[in-house]
């Protein structure tokens, strides 16, 4: 079969597992972007086969169903100040899908489209400029097996070193680190409050956003309950793992009106 780019497909060899879009053919090479997983690879053509998108979109509709927030930020006399999220992320498409979800739960949220390679050296200057609260740091890694080696990590585990040389404190600055299969106990060690991934395996292109998005709209005196906020994530704390971490939302009274 002759496919074209932009293609839904999955792979035969690894058992239609996860579905992707064709980015790129080059003879007969397919380049690979999971439609939902932050996944990138190529196949063959004879290993791949047509997606009925159907079935994966009302998979995602029960997904988003579980994962939208309801929120009250105009309630009674008093006003609300979610935390502020710089949303740094190495891939453009997944990066916009985060962002409509911060804008569909009304948080600040600033997003840059920015290169694995350059997390390290650029990002200083990025929570200078911004002062976020909360910083997402992600893109995509994958883990080869064989070799005990990572795509990305490294380059994820410094640039959270260098965000905890800006902001050393765990409560004044969150960090949520790492992208499929990324190493989770490293990035923990470097200084994340949150990482991928416990179990090396791929994470939903939303998983980061929806920590960040939890912490961003629970109040500062509060505890994030760590078992339920990685239960509203695609695949649980086997995608993602995290330590204590207090909410960055202020409460403030009284409340102005337009």
């Amino acid at each position: 079969m002759k496919y074209k780019v932009g293609d839904i497909v999955t792979r035969n060899s690894y058992n239609n597992d996860i579905i992707f879009k064709i980015t790129e053919i080059k003879e007969n090479i397919c380049y690979l972007k999971g439609l939902n997983t932050r996944i990138i690879a190529d196949a063959i053509s004879e290993d791949l086969k047509l997606y009925n998108e159907s079935e994966d979109i009302e998979d995602e509709e029960k997904f988003n169903k579980r994962i939208r927030e309801t929120t009250f930020l105009n309630r009674d006399d008093y006003f609300y100040l979610p935390g502020r999220i710089l949303h740094i992320d190495g891939d453009s498409e997944y990066l916009n899908r985060c962002l409509d979800y911060y804008k569909s739960n009304d948080i600040n949220a600033i997003g840059i489209n920015e290169p694995e390679g350059f997390l390290a050296q650029n990002i200083r200057k990025m929570l200078e400029e911004y002062k976020p609260n909360i910083v997402v740091i992600t893109g995509h890694d994958s883990y080869n097996k064989k070799k005990g080696t990572y795509k990305n990590s490294e380059k994820f585990i410094s640039a959270v070193k260098e965000a905890r040389k800006y902001e050393s404190s765990h409560d004044k600055l969150i960090i949520i680190a790492g992208a499929c299969q990324s190493n989770y106990e490293e990035l923990i060690k470097a200084g994340a409050n949150f990482a991928s991934s416990p179990k090396r395996i791929n994470i939903h292109a939303l998983d980061p956003a929806i920590i960040a998005t939890k912490i961003s709209l629970l109040e500062t005196t509060k505890d994030i309950d760590l078992k339920d906020i990685l239960e509203k994530t695609k695949y649980g704390s086997n995608g993602i793992g995290g330590i204590s971490t207090k909410g960055t939302m202020h409460v403030g009274y009284p409340r102005w009106f337009k």
